[in-house]
């Protein structure tokens, strides 16, 4: 699989390449995911468990967590990557004690986009 550094604090790793275009800041994606701590790997969300649906989002607005905004920003509609966000581009100091992420939790996300709504 192919690996790239997206920015400092955001690696991606490809894992299906999509076809055209990546988004532009703005515009509404729609993406299936999954979050885990990266150590201990633990799963807090998914996209794919009962009872969820899918992910709609403005991206590289600051709507999400940095890393989201920077590794979706690079990706194509249909492509499923896995990016490695440190904490400081994740959740940071206060962390998110509702799904059990600790401080600074670096943590991996596998992201596929459905969708691009362009705006």
């Amino acid at each position: 699989m192919a690996s790239m550094q997206v920015s400092d604090g955001v690696r991606k790793e490809l894992v299906r390449e999509g076809s055209g275009p990546p988004p532009r800041a703005g515009d509404e994606i729609t993406v299936h995911c999954t979050g885990s701590l990266n150590s201990p790997r633990k799963k807090f969300w998914s996209t794919k468990d009962p009872g969820q649906k899918p992910f709609t989002f403005q991206v590289g607005l600051g709507k999400v967590i940095k890393g989201w905004d920077e590794g979706c920003l690079t990706m194509a509609q249909g492509e499923i990557a896995r990016l490695t966000i440190a904490g400081y581009k994740g959740y940071g100091e206060q962390g998110f004690s509702a799904w059990g992420i600790t401080p600074n939790a670096d943590l991996l996300f596998e992201i596929e986009i459905l969708s691009i709504q362009r705006k």
